[in-house]
């Protein structure tokens, strides 16, 4: 870089330049120094462009390499779940999964029968029940009600008779 270069030749100018007792101040030639300062100017644009160049350049390998990672990264994943589901425990307890969800379910099969089958048999035990007593009872029912209406029919014939006897005796009277 030329710009050290140059900016190195300023620092020794200054270094060997006479100076001022008891100042701190030097003495130097400004030509000297004005024509390294141009040339400094004309370098830099080129120096700040390729350390530009440089700091993109950097960025964009670190991009990469970022992408880079990240597809291994993916790839060793997918590589690990391939693994992970081929394994030969893996194989065997999907396997023995299988058997466990078909034993269960032949299981729940099984039970829903014998409740249907238990309610079944409570059911038609009812129903036999509610027939016997049906015959018993019923009979009894229809004889009482049988005898409850033949009674009240003669009540009312009674009563009837009872009437027309009275009006009849009313209708004598009257007449008499």
């Amino acid at each position: 870089m030329k710009v050290l270069e140059l900016l190195d030749e300023i620092e020794e100018i200054v270094d060997t330049s006479s100076g001022f007792p008891l100042t701190g101040k030097i003495l130097v030639d400004a030509e000297e120094i004005l024509e390294i300062v141009k040339e400094i100017r004309v370098e830099l644009p080129d120096e700040i462009q390729q350390a530009q160049w440089i700091k993109d350049e950097r960025q964009r390998i670190l991009d990469e390499a970022k992408k880079e990672y990240e597809t291994i990264l993916k790839d060793a994943k997918m590589q690990a779940e391939a693994l992970i589901e081929n394994d030969d425990i893996t194989v065997k307890a999907k396997i023995r999964a299988d058997e466990i969800m078909r034993i269960a379910e032949s299981n729940v099969k099984s039970l829903k029968m014998s409740t249907f089958d238990y309610i079944d048999s409570i059911l038609f035990n009812f129903q036999d029940k509610m027939d016997q007593l049906n015959g018993v009872y019923f009979h009894d029912m229809f004889n009482n009600l049988q005898k409850t209406f033949e009674e009240i029919n003669s009540t009312i014939s009674e009563n009837r008779n009872e009437i027309k006897e009275m009006a009849y005796r009313a209708q004598v009277e009257n007449e008499e």
